[in-house]
């Protein structure tokens, strides 16, 4: 296996403007994915997402790349606590917003695990964490934008 992107898509009935807010902003974002965030959503800005483990929250630096309503929102993250996420030691998410019928198709693609560094073993292992990461908490988006949508 390369180990060379982690892509996945998802029907989400809600127009690509909400669809980018969910994505995109902090107050949206830990309703579905990470425990805490703390960004402002500007490219070139840095901040945190968390994730709580055993009563304890693993913080993850984030540096926003791309944001460009409702189409497109790139962040790189990396597990290096203190360090400012950027090329060669952070990962690449990138949500594509397609407009689709009534809703919006969203389109998530992850790289970067090969340019790491990393020893084969823990790419591999990154990699099927991530991959199961994704499969859990897509469907959690779905769930938030369909309540977001219902309220």
């Amino acid at each position: 296996m390369e180990y060379a992107s982690i892509e996945r898509e998802l029907y989400v009935e809600a127009s690509p403007e909400i669809t980018f807010e969910v994505v995109s902003r902090p107050e949206h974002l830990k309703e579905w994915w990470p425990d805490e965030a703390d960004f402002s959503g500007e490219p070139g800005e840095s901040g945190t997402i968390g994730f709580r483990q055993d009563g304890e929250t693993f913080q993850v630096p984030l540096t926003v790349i791309v944001s460009d309503p409702p189409r497109t929102f790139t962040f790189r993250w990396t597990q290096d606590a203190g360090t400012e996420a950027i090329t060669g030691n952070s990962l690449l998410v990138t949500f594509e917003l397609v407009p689709q019928g009534s809703g919006t198709l969203v389109k998530l693609t992850e790289t970067g695990f090969r340019e790491m560094g990393w020893e084969a073993a823990k790419v591999a292992a990154e990699y099927a964490d991530h991959v199961s990461g994704w499969d859990f908490f897509l469907p959690r988006l779905d769930t938030y934008v369909t309540r977001l949508v219902a309220s």
